[in-house]
């Protein structure tokens, strides 16, 4: 135990006094004990001292037996002002009750019991226990406790040994339990990321009580576990749950076959092998499991025990084929090392981004090995923030990261790459196009200075503006609809056929710009009589039209216009025509006759209406497709974004109505939630509380045939969308 008190309490019995814990869990059991008149009072390499009830008390510290995720706990050996050697240990109640002496069997039963309570309520539990040393026999010890400190050779090992060697023949002190609440917006947190089709798998270190005398296994009618309750409180578990298998057994043999039968429930028809997809990406060969479908929703819990036998390699796809399964896993007494090889598997074997989110030391192995990482930044220390690619306070802010920002990112991302493709294929395919009346010789079809500044100049800001600041709905509407997150797990912003579709929009655009300018100016006068079709004038009119039809493109894929948009797109156009005057006037062909040919091509050429007609034609059919899509597809096949635009559009449409005013009167409330106040001087009381379950509500259809405009206006906190649902 770790504990730094800050004040001079022996100078100012009544001041304030504050303790820096390595741990809340720590802190807290300090913090009580000096509730009850046992005061921890500071602490040197050497020497505890403490207050005893009153009475101060100087400890002789001789030995710390450090804590470590393979021990799971923690000894310190101590010699009183009598000069009596005794050894104090706590940790994981299963650990210590391992190393009990047999007389301490019967209050074991009992403090088991307790157990059960505590861990029933939620509660983190400890098991604490001591043992008399001999002096004699304590000497020979430490002799060989120093050997192993220093030696250079597998020292962590040696010194395990030399630990196992004292910390047996334990006498039974009791047990502790510390409240460890869940933060504000947890529950509503998990339920938000779950309706997003969001997989969530807790690793908690969390103890497991014994479930297998458990009557009911469906609905857990039993003494339950904390991490089963952290399940439950949070939403992850829930009473309709079809089934909530519980794998806890001793051997391999015995995890593989819960394993299998769980997933025999859950899938009868599936197979002894897993359904693997095999690929090649970069010359790498990688297989993928596939996802199994399922008939309702199921939970998982399983133990450390049994997840150490089913990470071993023989049974790593049996664990993942059945987890993948779940609606809900969780994972309980886990080391730091199992919960990053847990992540491990899923990141290697599923097709799949894992995130990992954690709020201590024991966290930061998971958190490097996903794919991102987030710490919590707490009570446990920096640890985990330090390690993480993205960090806040609080775990609701979770939701907020990936249903509004992670979403905007993508959906801006993926826009951002399709218009990159679709102008510059459009660009591209014109050459192509020219090459026919060229003989594919080195001419280009555009001005070499439009060539040059067209993706640094005329293109570059628009689609900056695009990807920065575009979102096809609010933040509010994306916390109502977590379900606007399903599309871009299922790759329908960029994929495959995404890019073959822009290809072929590309190749269409492209033989518009080129074909029909080319045969409106062939054999075409001006309006005094001189012959327009010539090559200078066909250049500024491709790459005209080319411009103005992506630059329309790109109007068409922007749902939320901002001044910096119109801004940045406006100005490109305005900075094209005015480079464009600029570069074909006589000044400059007279300054640099060589590199500016075009003398007095625009000034001949823009003031003409059919070329105006042309570029206004060519607009509108490079973009006749894009509209009639997308007008087609909502009416008759309306994507999850489509209906949620639907229904702001409406609750835009419909005012709200003016809000009541009521009579103000003064209200008296309970600022504390405790009985009794305390003298100064004391800390905080670590206090209980019981987790409830909130019964699950039939949610209404995105657009029920009976809804209102008016009904309409103030959106539900949450809603299931039907995909099936039709628009009113």
């Amino acid at each position: 135990m770790v504990v730094t008190p800050d004040t001079d309490w022996f100078s100012d019995p009544l001041g304030e006094l504050f303790y820096q814990a390595q741990s809340p869990d720590e802190g807290a059991l300090v913090t009580a004990a000096r509730n009850f008149g046992f005061v921890f009072r500071s602490r040197t390499p050497e020497t505890i001292s403490v207050v005893e009830m009153g009475v101060p008390t100087t400890y002789e510290l001789l030995a710390v037996l450090d804590f470590n995720n393979v021990r799971k706990r923690m000894s310190v050996i101590v010699r009183n002002p009598e000069g009596k050697l005794t050894l104090y240990c706590k940790g994981a109640d299963t650990i210590i009750f391992e190393r009990l002496h047999p007389s301490s069997t019967k209050l074991m039963e009992v403090t088991t019991e307790h157990l059960n309570e505590y861990a029933g309520e939620g509660l983190r539990t400890l098991a604490l226990a001591y043992k008399d040393l001999d002096e004699d026999k304590f000497e020979e010890w430490r002799e060989r406790h120093h050997e192993a400190s220093i030696a250079l050779d597998d020292r962590e090992a040696k010194l395990d040994a030399i630990y196992e060697e004292i910390e047996k023949d334990l006498l039974l002190i009791g047990a502790s339990a510390v409240e460890d609440k869940l933060q504000d917006g947890v529950p509503q947190t998990i339920e938000q990321l779950a309706k997003a089709d969001i997989k969530i798998w807790v690793l908690t270190g969390d103890k497991q009580v014994d479930v297998s005398s458990c009557s009911s296994r469906k609905s857990l009618q039993c003494p339950t576990e904390t991490a089963e309750n952290i399940g439950y409180s949070c939403n992850m578990l829930r009473e309709d749950m079809k089934e909530i298998f519980i794998v806890a057994a001793n051997t391999a043999e015995e995890v593989r076959e819960e394993l299998v039968n769980a997933r025999k429930k859950m899938s009868p028809e599936s197979g002894d092998e897993p359904p693997i997809q095999k690929s090649r990406l970069l010359g790498k060969k990688s297989q993928v499991v596939e996802d199994e479908k399922v008939d309702g929703e199921y939970g998982l819990v399983i133990n450390g025990h049994s997840l150490a036998f089913a990470l071993q390699k023989d049974m790593q796809l049996e664990l993942l084929r059945t987890a993948c399964m779940c609606q809900a896993v969780i994972c309980c007494r886990v080391t730091p090392l199992q919960k990053a090889q847990v992540v491990e598997l899923v990141k290697k074997n599923k097709k799949a981004v894992t995130l990992a989110i954690g709020d201590g030391a024991n966290d930061v192995s998971m958190i490097k090995t996903a794919h991102i990482g987030v710490g919590i930044s707490g009570q446990e220390g920096m640890q985990a923030v330090l390690s993480s690619d993205f960090s806040f306070a609080q775990f609701r802010y979770l939701q907020r990261l990936l249903l509004v920002h992670g979403r905007w990112s993508y959906l801006r991302m993926c826009k951002f790459l399709r218009y990159f493709f679709y102008k510059n294929f459009t660009f591209t395919f014109v050459h192509f196009w020219y090459g026919f009346f060229c003989g594919f010789s080195a001419q280009t079809v555009y001005d070499e200075w439009f060539i040059t500044i067209y993706n640094l100049m005329y293109t570059a800001l628009p689609v900056i503006g695009l990807s920065l600041f575009d979102q096809d709905v609010n933040d509010r509407w994306s916390f109502q609809y977590p379900q606007l997150y399903a599309p871009g797990q299922l790759n329908q912003y960029f994929s495959k056929m995404a890019f073959a579709r822009i290809l072929l929009h590309s190749c269409y655009s492209s033989l518009i710009l080129f074909f029909v300018p080319w045969a409106a100016m062939c054999d075409t006068v001006r309006d005094d009589g001189k012959d327009i079709a010539d090559y200078q004038s066909f250049a500024l009119l491709a790459q005209t039209c080319l411009l103005i039809a992506v630059s329309v493109q790109l109007g068409l894929d922007t749902y939320y216009w901002t001044a910096v948009n119109q801004f940045f797109l406006w100005g490109s156009l305005s900075v094209y025509f005015a480079v464009t005057f600029t570069m074909y006037s006589n000044g400059m062909y007279l300054i640099f006759t060589s590199s500016f040919p075009f003398i007095g091509t625009a000034r001949n050429s823009l003031n003409q209406p059919n070329v105006w007609l042309i570029i206004l034609l060519t607009t509108i059919l490079c973009s006749l497709p894009v509209v009639a899509k997308r007008f087609l597809f909502i009416q008759l096949k309306p994507t999850i974004n489509d209906k949620v635009r639907h229904k702001v559009r409406q609750a835009k449409a419909v005012p709200l109505p003016p809000p009541r005013k009521f009579p103000r009167r003064r209200i008296s409330t309970r600022r504390s939630g405790y009985a009794f106040s305390h003298a100064r001087g004391y800390g905080d009381l670590v206090t209980s509380g019981r987790f409830l379950r909130i019964p699950v509500k039939t949610r209404p259809p995105l657009f029920p045939h009976s809804e209102t405009p008016v009904a309409d206006s103030t959106p539900q906190t949450y809603r299931t969308i039907s995909e099936e649902a039709q628009s009113p």
